[in-house]
């Protein structure tokens, strides 16, 4: 159910009473996760909910998306600019890395999209957000949607071993093309794809390569900038080029099963001019 226009008057409240306040509300006996915190802030954008705007450091928070301003301002800023029908926001997964939680997220937000998110915490509070968002698209070739599929964390004990397996396949595969031992990365006979434009199995993966290759098209990795792991799932977050040449940022969702790749989520989202950017912080 989307949010009543009073929803983003109640936000802003929140906001408002936030800025310049340097201490952290007393969270009562037990401290929410860092994960919780980061859902309950998502979640605020359709509930209204003012607590969550709390777990923000106003004096440090620095904001990655480049259509929003920088701070606390910039976050109130979108809240204002909310269409009358308010926000949508349903967290379908969410990790916990360290100082990171990142998370997968269907939202209503001027149009239905699927987003990833990243926050950096510090002493118990959000200094930092990083997200790639992309449009709603139909299910794919095999009927997969971009957010549907398994959500439950496992072997956690293996975090390590498939962050490097994944970082190893950006850097080995994507970036460096090269292709010789695809299958010790990924599951020929059970390799669930997500993308919308992509279907399941290394024939999908395929077919679409000879797509772009066939018109013309650029999907090129340059550069990877992070790996963030929980258990069986781990996330990349990359730059490069991508359909006509456009500079792009990548967000792969990787499930890993008995060490190799057996799923994949991903969104792309083009990287505006440097002159159309509303914070000076860069996409990464």
């Amino acid at each position: 159910m989307n949010a009543n226009p009073g929803t983003r008057t109640s936000l802003l409240t929140g906001v408002a009473v936030l800025v310049g306040c340097s201490t952290m509300p007393d969270e009562g006996i037990r401290m929410p996760t860092h994960k919780e915190k980061v859902v309950a802030l998502l979640t605020s954008l359709e509930t209204g909910e003012q607590k969550p705007v709390s777990y923000i450091d106003p004096d440090q928070y620095i904001q990655h998306n480049l259509a929003v301003g920088d701070g606390l301002e910039g976050f109130a800023a979108v809240v204002q600019a909310a269409p009358p029908g308010g926000f949508k926001a349903r967290v379908v997964r969410a990790f916990e890395d360290g100082d990171f939680v990142f998370t997968h997220t269907e939202y209503d937000f001027f149009g239905p999209k699927v987003g990833f998110d990243v926050f950096r915490f510090e002493n118990g509070r959000i200094v930092e957000h990083w997200d790639n968002l992309a449009e709603q698209q139909p299910a794919n070739p095999s009927g997969r949607t971009q957010i549907d599929g398994p959500t439950e964390v496992r072997d956690l004990d293996k975090t390590e071993a498939n962050k490097e397996l994944v970082r190893s396949f950006v850097e080995r595969v994507l970036m460096g093309g090269d292709a010789s031992d695809l299958t010790a990365y990924i599951n020929p006979n059970e390799y669930h794809q997500h993308n919308p434009g992509i279907a399941d199995g290394l024939e999908g993966l395929g077919a679409a390569l000879k797509h772009f290759a066939d018109n013309g098209l650029v999907l090129k990795y340059d550069r990877l900038h992070r790996v963030l792991g929980q258990g069986n799932f781990v996330l990349t977050m990359s730059e490069g080029l991508f359909g006509k040449g456009e500079h792009s940022a990548f967000y792969d969702l990787f499930r890993v099963e008995d060490g190799r790749i057996v799923e994949h989520w991903d969104v792309i989202e083009t990287i505006p001019a440097e002159s159309e950017w509303k914070n000076a912080n860069g996409k990464f």
